[in-house]
């Protein structure tokens, strides 16, 4: 029987190729191609220098396994394996519970960033302005989309000493740099944060933002553009209203289009650390699902977390589909919701798909005998009706 060994895996869906890991490894353990960053199993010592250096805590993956994935095997990985049932023998040195003894052991070298989750009984607000923003450190710049129409970012930024406590449904100001024609500072352009109060990675308050590169946009270019170590101004935070009720037991209702997934995937994070129990679901539109943002590892979340409904426009040889149309197909799921007062709402995308929201609301309401805008306008007034669009 061949011996039960761990092996130090990095996960191929989390990571931003930032290659961070790489550069601190200082054994040359880690290494990428274009696709992947692998560890080789023939030279990690399992020193743990990777680990606390890793802005997603894409880096914390370790397996039990007889025989090692190799280099080629990693590189080829769209996912990690599951752990495979392993038996160690008396002089395998494994823990028998192997996944958490390497976590354990992982994480005492972290060098103590960890800190406890944030929680806030109302949000922070204007911490930092034009005059006096804060300096954020690009962790990681990562592709998300694979079409060439739509260049959709991932970016992750380290306020570093700075606090900038921030909860997900917020947004922070970007300062693209230079000057306009008269000679003025650029104002802030808005982004909603896509990361979880305690940060893109758990416990190190770090923030993630999801870009969509425009044409001629000035900060969304200046955004899509930037590279690790670079240094970008930030304003923020902001927003007061479109923010996650505090009671677990809450079922949110997203519907988002594009880039107004971000503070839907904020949402979902948070819920998912936070073991809520109140379930969420969720319409999420997009033209294929090569332009669809995060598309990956939202089919990785469990129905009893999110339940998705991902809604494609373009796609060949079908009909298109919005939105409002996938709404109205699932109208009786809808209007259960509509009727509990335990349910929010969330809408967030371009300012063009409200109108076909409405529209497909007034229906689902009328199904059941309400008026659409005396409910909406009631749950607005609770504080469970909330639209950031654009």
């Amino acid at each position: 029987m061949n011996k039960a060994v761990k092996q130090h895996l990095i996960d191929p869906e989390i990571c931003i190729r930032c290659y961070t890991c790489e550069m601190t490894c200082p054994i040359g353990a880690i290494e990428h191609d274009d696709n992947n960053v692998v560890v080789n199993a023939d030279v990690c010592n399992f020193c743990m220098d990777c680990i606390p250096v890793c802005p997603t805590g894409s880096i914390d993956e370790w397996r039990v396994v007889t025989t090692p994935y190799t280099l080629e095997q990693q590189y080829e990985m769209d996912e990690l394996p599951e752990q495979e049932e392993v038996e160690a023998g008396p002089a395998d040195d494994i823990d028998a519970d192997p996944i958490a003894a390497l976590l354990a052991e992982a994480h005492k070298g972290a060098g103590g960033k960890a800190k406890s989750p944030r929680t806030a009984a109302k949000p922070a607000i204007n911490l930092y302005n034009l005059g006096k923003p804060a300096k954020m450190t690009v962790q990681g710049n990562y592709r998300l989309t694979d079409d060439p129409d739509h260049d959709v970012r991932h970016i992750i930024l380290d306020p570093g000493a700075s606090p900038f406590p921030v909860l997900e449904g917020q947004s922070v100001g970007i300062i693209p740099p230079g000057t306009d024609a008269d000679g003025n500072a650029f104002l802030p352009r808005l982004y909603s944060v896509s990361s979880p109060r305690d940060g893109e990675r758990p416990g190190y308050h770090n923030i993630s933002l999801t870009v969509k590169r425009e044409e001629k946009g000035l900060a969304s270019n200046y955004l899509c553009d930037l590279k690790q170590g670079e240094i970008v101004d930030v304003t923020g935070p902001f927003g007061a209203t479109f923010l996650m009720p505090s009671t677990p037991d809450a079922h949110l209702l997203l519907i988002c289009t594009g880039t107004g997934s971000a503070p839907m995937r904020a949402f979902t994070m948070q819920r998912q650390r936070a073991q809520a129990t109140g379930g969420m679901t969720m319409f999420f539109g997009a033209r294929t699902p090569q332009s669809l943002p995060y598309f990956g590892p939202l089919k990785k979340i469990p129905e009893s977390v999110l339940k998705q409904h991902l809604v494609f426009s373009r796609l060949p040889d079908r009909d298109k589909e919005y939105v409002q149309d996938r709404m109205i197909a699932e109208q009786d799921g809808i209007a259960a919701l509509l009727q509990n007062d335990k349910t929010h709402i969330y809408i967030c995308g371009l300012r063009g798909m409200e109108e076909g929201v409405e529209l497909a609301m007034t229906s689902i309401a009328e199904s059941i005998g309400e008026q659409w805008t005396a409910l909406r306008d009631a749950m607005r007034e609770d504080g469970r009706y909330h639209v950031e669009t654009y």
